[in-house]
């Protein structure tokens, strides 16, 4: 089979952490297309070198987390598995070439939606490179990727890409034919696994760094985003106004808090 990887990214503010997510899916993806939406900090900077050193990695200016989706909609229909990166989500380098393999030989194929192992990261000690956070599952899953072979199109009005909207499915497919690897493969031996640094400081702008950030679809719906909540992504509001996700401290914080080995992801 002639299958591509295709890796669609939505960043804002994330000097800390982005350059080393994305270097860490550039072989995985055969291509890879970053939207920058408004950052303030060197997020632009990063994105540039990357982009000159990348042949196969293209950055745009976006102004609504909804436009991105425009990026990936050509792939409707062709035998292509769009990866969902985020700037927070770090993976396994060495471990993503043999599930390359799997994808290319037509493994998960019959599904649109496929999940897998994350350790949503509380902690991370860089000098020891080891993390603490709590895995998924039984925390929820943020690792996302799409099969573009199971629609003809996808089509609407965006919070942002590869959510809501219209799908057209092929005979076989629906939004359920989704499988989460990490319900049969521990975090230990997975292939596809991710370390979620959404608690800990993203961007050099950012004043604290164990407030996760409300997510565009928290933040206004389908609608633009309000000054305030624009104001809190931008990082314009007083420390102490509140502006930390409990969705996501309820969603990415179950089970037992343990430590693991970040050395792959560093």
């Amino acid at each position: 089979m002639n299958v591509q990887i295709v890796g669609i990214s939505l960043v804002h503010n994330e000097d800390v952490f982005v350059e080393r997510a994305l270097r860490n899916v550039a072989a995985f993806c055969d291509r890879i297309h970053v939207a920058d939406h408004m950052s303030t900090d060197r997020t632009p900077e990063i994105l540039g070198r990357l982009a000159e050193e990348y042949d196969h990695l293209d950055v745009v200016r976006v102004s609504h987390t909804g436009e991105p989706h425009g990026l990936v909609a050509g792939y409707a229909g062709t035998d292509t598995w769009v990866l969902g990166l985020d700037g927070d989500e770090l993976y396994d380098p060495e471990r993503l070439v043999g599930f390359r393999e799997e994808l290319q030989a037509g493994a998960y194929g019959e599904l649109f939606q496929l999940r897998s192992n994350a350790l949503n990261c509380v902690g991370l000690d860089r000098a020891r490179r080891v993390a603490s956070g709590y895995l998924a599952p039984p925390s929820r899953s943020i690792t996302k990727l799409w099969n573009c072979a199971a629609f003809d199109s996808w089509t609407g009005c965006f919070r942002q890409y590869m959510h809501d909207g219209e799908i057209a499915f092929r005979p076989g497919y629906d939004r359920h034919r989704t499988a989460h690897l990490g319900e049969s493969h521990t975090w230990d031996e997975s292939r596809l696994r991710c370390l979620h640094v959404c608690f800990l400081r993203r961007s050099s702008l950012s004043p604290n760094g164990d407030e996760p950030r409300l997510s565009p679809i928290e933040l206004g719906g389908k609608r633009r985003l309000a000054p305030l909540a624009l104001a809190r992504v931008l990082d314009r509001v007083r420390p102490s106004v509140p502006v930390g996700s409990e969705w996501k401290r309820d969603k990415y914080r179950r089970g037992e808090l343990v430590t693991k080995d970040a050395s792959p992801f560093l």
